[in-house]
C-alpha cells in the first residue's frame, strides 16, 4: 500500500513533497473523504463524492475532481496498490501562495493528494464483547458537517478514550448527544433505533446513512432527534458507525453496562444485513 497520488503524479508516498507554504499544511485549509474498497470495489463510491463536493462548497472551492475523475483515481490507486480490499483516502486543499496569508486568496491550483491504507478486520473480541467508550463534552468547533482535515480536537478527544483504556468518545453539547469523535452515534431502547439530528455539530455520515436503509428494511425505521445524555444510561443498544469500523455495537460506557452488557439482538440483525449488503456490492 505504497503508492500514492500526488497533483497528477503516481509514486511511492514517502517521497511525495508538498510546498510548506501549502495552506492545508498552514491552516488546515482543506477537506478529505475516506472510503471503503472491497475486493476491489469502491463502495457506496457515489456518497462519498457527494460528501466531497459538499464539504469542498461548504469551504468556497470549485469541484476539483469529476465524478468520472473521482473514479479513474481511485481504480488506479487500488490498482496499484494490488487490488483487493482497502481504505482509500483522498485530501484536496485550497493550494500554495507565496506567502502566509489569512484571507483566502483566488486562483490558486488546488492540492490533491490520495493514498490507501490496509482496511483492518474487525476484532472477534470486539463483535463478541462490544466497546468501551467514554463521553466528554463537544470541543470541536461549529461545523462539524464540513469534513475538514482540522482534526486537533478529535484527535484529542479520541487519544484521551485510549488513554482511560476506551476505544471511542461519545460528545455532548450543551447535555445533548452529537457523535463519536470518530463516528456516527445509534442509541436503541424498546425495539427503537434512534440517532442525533443533522446539523452543523454533525458530519453527515456515509455509514450512518446506510445503517438507516438497513433499518427501515428491516422494519425497525431509524428516528432522528435529540438524544439527551441521560438516555445512555438505560439505552438497551447502543451502536457506532464509520466507513472502515462499518457497524459496531457499544456495551460500557464511562464504566458503565450498555443493558445486559453485551452486543444486543438489534445490532445483529442489522450488521448481518450490513454484511450482506457489502458482499452483494463487492460481486454486483
Amino acid at each position: 500500500m505504497t503508492i500514492a497520488y500526488l497533483n497528477g503524479e503516481f509514486a511511492d508516498v514517502a517521497s511525495l513533497r508538498i510546498p510548506v507554504l501549502d495552506r492545508g499544511f498552514l491552516f488546515g485549509d482543506a477537506v478529505y473523504e475516506v472510503l471503503p474498497v472491497y475486493q476491489g470495489r469502491p463502495f457506496r463510491s457515489e456518497f462519498h463524492y457527494q460528501r466531497l463536493q459538499r464539504s469542498l462548497a461548504s469551504i468556497h472551492m470549485d469541484t476539483v475532481l469529476e465524478r468520472e475523475q473521482w473514479s479513474s483515481l481511485i481504480q488506479q490507486l487500488v490498482s496499484r496498490n494490488g487490488g483487493g480490499s482497502m481504505a482509500v483516502y483522498i485530501q484536496i486543499s485550497r493550494g500554495a501562495e507565496n506567502t502566509r496569508n489569512h484571507l483566502i486568496p483566488r486562483n490558486l491550483t488546488p492540492t490533491v493528494f490520495a493514498m490507501t491504507a490496509a482496511l483492518k478486520s474487525r476484532s472477534p473480541e470486539v463483535l463478541e464483547r462490544g466497546l468501551h467508550v467514554i463521553t466528554h463534552e463537544d470541543t470541536r468547533w461549529s461545523r462539524c458537517d464540513i469534513k475538514s482535515t482540522s482534526l486537533l480536537a478529535n484527535i484529542l478527544l479520541y487519544s484521551e478514550a485510549h488513554e482511560q483504556h476506551a476505544q471511542e468518545c461519545l460528545l455532548h453539547r450543551d447535555g445533548q448527544l452529537t457523535e463519536g469523535s470518530t463516528s456516527s452515534i445509534f442509541v436503541v431502547k424498546k425495539g427503537r433505533v434512534y440517532a442525533p439530528p443533522y446539523g452543523p455539530e454533525i458530519l453527515p455520515g456515509t455509514t450512518r446513512d446506510l445503517v438507516a436503509e438497513l433499518c427501515e428494511a428491516n422494519g425497525t425505521p431509524v428516528r432522528e432527534g435529540p438524544i439527551d445524555m441521560t438516555e445512555l444510561a438505560d439505552a438497551d443498544e447502543i451502536w457506532l458507525a464509520s466507513a472502515t469500523r462499518e457497524l459496531l455495537p457499544v456495551t460500557r460506557v464511562d464504566g458503565h453496562s450498555v443493558g445486559d452488557g453485551h452486543p444486543g439482538p438489534l445490532w445483529r440483525a442489522i450488521d448481518s444485513r450490513f454484511q450482506d449488503y457489502k458482499l452483494e456490492s463487492a460481486n454486483d
